[in-house]
């Protein structure tokens, strides 16, 4: 039996007020109703109803950084006779960065000047701003474009115990952390208007697919460009002529997308794209 509390200074408190509750089992349908209408209300406020979504792996490494950490990898083991498996693949891995950096800097350069065009259109109420996961990577490359241009960008980051955390670009009042994935989700596709997705591991491909069996499902109604970028990455990670093959798709499906090898090349596919789209009467 629960003790009756006689102190006359008490005062229970309000059930919206109670973290006890709010952070059980019973309130989890509140807490997703707060991931989906607190944004909203900060995207509102800020003007904000269309975005450019980046995506890519986490990490990506900036080439100056990769090329530096190889360089004092090797110096360290100059000195070694015989080198270890761990020596090795300590090794392999600074070599791959310095192979992925470009992306790194391909991201930041298209958010630039993505962000650059955005700013100089007469349409206020569509900024396309640029919006990614909020961590490391490429996600940090494509808010620190839209910083160098001096534009704001979004951050919707999540809760990880690993690799995730928010990157130092972001515009502070865009800074978001999801807890559900799914909210995460909706979030980046609800405002999208074009979406690019840089090499990356399962969270970028998740995203990539779950994209495209939206639009392929007319879940979508909005048209948007979707830019895969780095040839070399693409056609030998994703072979849909198999997919085709088996029938499993149509053709009209591989139209959906773009494979792209250059900034310039995706910069001026993209706003072609939006102008088309959304910008002409």
């Amino acid at each position: 039996m629960s003790k009756i509390n006689t102190h006359p200074d008490y005062w229970p408190p309000k059930a919206y007020k109670n973290l006890d509750f709010l952070n059980s089992h019973e309130a989890r349908q509140i807490r997703v109703l707060c991931e989906l209408e607190e944004p909203e209300k900060r995207f509102r406020d800020e003007n904000i109803e269309d975005t450019i979504v980046m995506f890519g792996s986490a990490r990506t490494l900036p080439s100056r950084v990769a090329k530096r950490q190889l360089k004092e990898l090797e110096s360290t083991l100059a000195s070694k006779k015989r080198l270890s498996a761990k020596d090795r693949e300590s090794l392999r891995k600074a070599k791959t960065a310095v192979k992925n950096s470009p992306f790194y800097d391909s991201a930041r350069n298209l958010s630039r000047d993505l962000t650059k065009w955005s700013m100089s259109l007469k349409d206020k109420r569509r900024r396309f701003i640029v919006c990614s996961g909020g961590g490391p990577g490429i996600m940090e490359a494509a808010n620190k474009g839209a910083r160098i241009a001096g534009g704001a960008s979004i951050g919707l980051g999540i809760s990880l115990p690993f690799e995730q955390s928010l990157n130092p670009y972001i515009t502070k009042d865009l800074q978001f952390e999801f807890h559900y994935f799914f909210i995460r989700k909706y979030w980046f596709i609800y405002l999208a208007k074009a979406l690019v997705v840089f090499p990356g591991g399962f969270g970028t491909m998740d995203e990539l697919f779950e994209t495209l069996t939206l639009i392929q499902t007319l879940k979508l109604k909005k048209k948007i460009p979707i830019v895969l970028y780095g040839k070399e990455f693409w056609n030998n990670l994703l072979n849909f002529d198999v997919l085709l093959e088996y029938g499993v798709i149509s053709p009209k499906d591989v139209k959906l997308f773009k494979i792209i090898d250059s900034v310039e090349e995706a910069k001026d596919y993209i706003v072609d794209f939006l102008t088309r789209e959304y910008l002409e009467d």
